[in-house]
This record gives C-alpha cells, structure tokens and sequence, in this order.
C-alpha cells in the first residue's frame, strides 16, 4: 500500500509502532497529551473510540493521523492500566479463568474527514495462581497494558484462547485498519 501524504501515529505505544510499521508505511510518531477516564456511564466501546478521536484531534500536523485506544472489559467493566502492583494484582485476578473483551477505538483523520470505528476480540484466561500473578507483575510488564497483560510478553502462557483479531489485543488490528486506509 501506497500513502501519498505523511502519514502519523498518535501514540505512545511501542507495540503499536512495531504493528503499524508490518505494513510497510512511512510515518512520524507524536505522543497526544490527553486524559484517559471514561465519562460516567459510558459504553466501553464509546469510550475506546472517544479516546481514539481525541488522540488524533490533539495531534497537530499535515496528512493522515492513526490513533487508537485499547481496553480491556469484563460484564462491561473497563480494565485500563493499572495505577499500582495491588491494581494489577486485582485485574489478573478477575480475568483469571475467565473470558473478557479486548477492544480497541481507531480513529484515522486527515483535513478533511475522520473515520472511527472500534474492534473488539474475546480472550480466555486459564486459572492463574497467585504466585504466578505475583511473579508476573514483580516483571514490571503490566504496570501499562490495559487489563494488567501483554498477550505477546509474559502473558501469553495465560491465554487459553482467542476468538478475534490478535493484533487487536496486542493494540492495533492490522487487518481492519489497513482496509480502513484503503478505503480512506
């Protein structure tokens, strides 16, 4: 795929550079400066894209601007990042033997047009022991995941399944956006 106009990610996910950069794009990255809490009963969906949108608008620059916003949601209670180790603690110990969402907010906009759309995949947890959740958070890893994991780190041993879009858990869901960059 070829962009004929500079191209940015509003991001500061390395995960998120490395996926975007599989698809063979040039592009700047910029860090958005914006508050991540959901408005008071907000959809989990809504927010992730809400929050994608408002990445993208505090981005300031010619072209095309990617931003995206990742959660975690369980009986529609959003896991963000966590705030400490007893956070962490708490999160890894809902989603153990469970199954929960992961979704994600994209938003790509230019001068002219925005497009935002969310993508969600359902992703089971084996039980998890305590002492493996502990080893596990004294690794430093959950501490800026939404949800407390990294599907693609340390956490992999505690997905059973997914039922999805990997990419999406890990924070960008190549397939969607690279057919949204056709279209746009």
């Amino acid at each position: 795929m070829k962009i004929d106009q500079p191209l940015t990610l509003a991001s500061a996910s390395p995960r998120r550079r490395e996926l975007l950069a599989t698809l063979g794009l040039d592009f700047d990255v910029v860090v958005p400066e914006i508050g991540e809490t959901p408005l008071p009963n907000e959809k989990p969906r809504i927010f992730a894209e809400r929050l994608a949108e408002e990445k993208a608008r505090a981005v300031s620059v010619d072209g095309i601007v990617i931003a995206a916003d990742t959660i975690v949601v369980q009986n529609e209670t959003i896991f963000g990042k966590p705030t400490d180790a007893a956070h962490a603690r708490k999160m890894l110990q809902a989603l153990s033997g469970s199954a929960h969402g992961v979704t994600t907010g994209v938003c790509i906009k230019d001068a002219t047009r925005t497009e935002v759309f969310s993508v969600s995949t359902q992703v089971l947890f084996r039980i998890l022991g305590n002492a493996e959740i502990e080893d596990y958070i004294a690794t430093g890893e959950p501490m800026d995941k939404a949800g407390a994991y990294a599907i693609q780190g340390g956490a992999a041993h505690m997905v059973r399944a997914i039922n999805g879009s990997y990419t999406n858990v890990v924070g960008l869901p190549l397939c969607e956006l690279h057919e949204a960059l056709i279209s746009f």
